[in-house]
């Protein structure tokens, strides 16, 4: 009775830590004054941060909506499925003529999606891309943190770790650069690997809808996160190890951004994501999790809520994929190097 009492215990003060943590991390999400004085302060970044809702915004939403508010009722009406939009009647007497408007409207909706929608989507995820990363370096200079040196921010997380070892993890001359192409790698193919298992899960019954939302708050949370961790030159097993030990805090911080988004089709979805996200990178590059974190852990005598192996199954695959690859070595070579 006392080992039942004492888990219970146990169980509800982790439950409230838990909670206290996603709290924390949804607040940092939401806290996007940070993104008004930023580019208060940076003049390159706020045009950058204008590119971004201009393009994804005002060009990419504004499209979706006229396509739905004015162009789809315009085909309906002059192309309409249905007799009382018929103006003469003896068309209703021929039901051909009905299924070939239908299916005329929907190739001239296609034909409109295959000649702008997709060409601007794939200009989008492309040219976001350059422009993320940019807006995230246009933050930490706006900070005064943009210097090419390990950060701190991590080295409570690595046990017994002195601030010189942080600078051995690679190393000098041709070995650190190979090693680093190697992360750069892995880390594409572990979020690719990731990515498919968020896709996957969508088609679990009853539950898989939970999950998924769950998941892609954990992917957006450590997209936005990773352009400080690249800019900070955070190694790719602290990231990972922080991320997987904070995975309350990481699931509130992505949470704003999906409930943005997840009610959506996927072509609004992702112009709305593609508008609202450097928002949250600017607010991810402001944040100072790991001082709140630490400062939580203090209140709490350094109790944690464990790691949960969120790339697990990612991983796996990862190390699968790779292992058919000549670049599969880089990773074995870079996992050696760390246990010397």
């Amino acid at each position: 009775m006392a080992d039942n009492m004492a888990l219970i215990r146990s169980s509800s003060a982790k439950l409230k830590r838990g909670f206290l943590l996603w709290f924390e991390g949804f607040k940092e999400a939401c806290c996007l004054h940070r993104v008004v004085m930023l580019c208060y302060k940076s003049r390159s970044l706020l045009i950058r941060t204008g590119q971004c809702f201009l393009l994804n915004g005002l060009i990419f939403l504004g499209s979706v909506f006229i396509l739905k508010s004015f162009v789809i009722p315009v085909l309906q009406w002059i192309l309409p499925d249905y007799c009382p939009h018929v103006s003469f009647q003896e068309i209703c007497a021929s039901s051909s003529i009905l299924k070939i408007y239908s299916a005329l409207r929907a190739v001239l909706i296609q034909l409109l999606h295959l000649c702008w929608f997709y060409p601007l989507y794939a200009f989008s995820i492309v040219l976001s891309a350059i422009w993320y990363n940019d807006i995230a370096k246009h933050g930490f200079v706006a900070m005064g943190k943009y210097k090419p040196a390990v950060a701190e921010s991590l080295v409570q997380k690595v046990p017994s770790a002195s601030k010189d070892a942080e600078y051995e993890d690679k190393p000098a001359g041709i070995g650190g650069v190979m090693i680093g192409i190697g992360e750069q790698v892995y880390s594409v193919l572990l979020l690719s690997c990731f990515f498919l298992e968020v896709y996957a899960t969508g088609f679990i019954p009853y539950v898989g809808r939970a999950i998924n939302f769950l998941l892609i708050s954990w992917m957006y949370a450590y997209y936005c996160f990773e352009y400080k961790w690249n800019l900070s030159e955070v190694s790719l097993d602290r990231r990972l190890d922080f991320f997987e030990s904070n995975w309350a805090f990481f699931a509130g911080f992505g949470n704003p951004c999906v409930l943005a988004i997840f009610c959506f089709p996927p072509l609004e979805s992702y112009a709305v994501m593609a508008t609202l996200f450097p928002l949250f990178v600017l607010t991810a590059t402001g944040s100072e999790a790991d001082h709140l974190i630490s400062s939580k852990r203090k209140n709490w005598r350094g109790a944690g809520l464990g790691r949960l192996p969120i790339f697990y199954v990612a991983d796996m695959l990862s190390m699968r994929v790779l292992s058919f690859l000549p670049l599969g070595s880089l990773h074995e070579q870079e996992q050696g190097n760390k246990v010397l």
